[in-house]
């Protein structure tokens, strides 16, 4: 079969390959779109029916595009992201394919440019752009054994507390989707034993400004690189029941058992790391310094904000803090379902090219890799502490863009959002 050409090859639907498809169309660019599903799948089938964006609708967008049924301040829940970037793929002409699956895509027999082996058939492209995001595998720690008897799933996989069987629940990881799925079933009636481990916990609001408004005023969202020894650190944030901080003491005052991190099992028995408080602690850490950089910006006349001092009392501590369990017998505790909000891995097993290090990790500058011609869109710290948002990577993809159409740089680098002083 004859292979099509393009100019450039995106691979994945989502945010990213949209963004990219985008600004190559602006600068006149030839390429093409190839999904295996659906335009933004992850939105439509890897979600739990309640989920809401984490930021509000004013950021977490495209510049070039508002959200026509979710206001300003709200959260833009998941079917809400799905219609808004199918309108952004039909308004911006993108030409995606859908269920077309890139099995391979390896270096021409020439060695000038790229040949992709499809499921409709063979592309080749002077240029591939990897926009598959960072949500690929599912990871699960191979820590409860499968024979345990118990329902094991990933948080990706959750879908409300009407799909978990009767029984208690065991949550672990306490970023926001564990957070926000350990808070569902409590205030569904469920009991809940939520693991706890190492994480950043924002304000949702704090002086009657939004979390990313005080990221970008301060400068936070720019950060070319995360602060030594937070790489893994996980953040606690929500958008759930109109946005609120997430508060761990107030999860246990309502029922919810707070655990450290879960180290391994043995005949039904959960150990459990002794790290609970030292945990909590950090993510108090992590909330008052940002509450301290906020006051000195205020102070030193960056905005005329009200002082907010409530803000700054934290709830008594647990019992389940202050006498944290050591194991968790999961019979005993009526266990009868795990969720492990415990991330993702990624998964370039199709990329076969020379363009990651000794670990499989991507290897890249910005996004341009060490095999030239391969281009990385959608990661985590890409380019910023942004890259992995919506408007973060229309940013890294007019950046992209550029250097694929032959210069050195994308346009002058912009928030996509004006931050007021008031």
């Amino acid at each position: 079969m004859a292979a099509e050409h393009v100019n450039t090859l995106i691979v994945g639907g989502g945010q990213a390959g949209l963004a990219m498809s985008a600004h190559l169309s602006k600068r006149g660019i030839g390429h093409l779109v190839l999904e295996r599903d659906r335009i933004a799948e992850t939105w439509r089938s890897a979600r739990r029916t309640s989920l809401v964006a984490n930021g509000p609708a004013w950021h977490d967008r495209f510049p070039a595009k508002e959200f026509a049924d979710t206001g300003p301040d709200d959260f833009a829940s998941a079917q809400s992201v799905v219609t808004y970037f199918e309108e952004f793929a039909r308004e911006t002409g993108a030409p995606v394919r859908c269920g077309t699956e890139v099995q391979s895509v390896r270096r021409a027999a020439q060695g000038m440019g790229f040949r992709a082996e499809t499921s409709q058939g063979p592309v080749t492209a002077d240029h591939v752009v990897a926009a598959t995001g960072p949500f690929q595998l599912p990871a699960i720690p191979p820590v409860i054994p499968q024979t345990a008897g118990l329902l094991q799933i990933h948080s990706s996989d959750y879908r409300d507390p009407g799909g978990v069987p009767e029984g208690a629940v065991l949550v672990v990881g306490a970023g926001s989707s564990g957070a926000q799925i350990a808070e569902e079933l409590s205030l569904a009636g469920r009991r809940v034993y939520l693991s706890v481990g190492p994480h950043d916990r924002p304000p949702r609001r704090y002086r009657g400004k939004d979390f990313v408004w005080w990221l970008g005023c301060l400068g936070k969202w720019q950060m070319k690189t995360p602060p030594a020894g937070s790489e893994h650190v996980t953040i606690a944030v929500s958008g759930a029941r109109g946005g609120r901080t997430v508060d761990f003491r107030r999860f246990a005052h309502a029922g919810i058992t707070l655990l450290g991190m879960t180290q391994g099992c043995r005949d039904g028995v959960v150990q459990i790391a002794p790290d609970l408080a030292g945990n909590i602690a950090r993510g108090d850490a992590d909330y008052l310094a940002l509450l301290d950089e906020a006051d000195a910006y205020v102070a030193a006349g960056g905005a005329d904000l009200p002082p907010d001092p409530d803000a700054r009392v934290l709830p008594a501590d647990p019992e389940c803090l202050t006498r944290p369990l050591a194991r968790l017998d999961l019979a005993q505790a009526g266990i009868s379902t795990v969720i492990w909000a415990t991330g993702y891995e990624q998964d370039f097993g199709w990329l076969q090219v020379d363009a990651f290090d000794a670990e499989g990790r991507p290897s890249h500058s910005r996004g341009v890799s060490t095999e030239p011609g391969v281009y990385f869109l959608g990661l985590p710290w890409l380019s910023m502490r942004g890259s992995s948002f919506i408007w973060g990577v229309w940013e890294d993809a007019d950046y992209l863009s550029a250097h694929i159409a032959g210069g050195t740089s994308g346009e002058a680098r912009r928030l996509p959002v004006a931050y007021p002083e008031g």
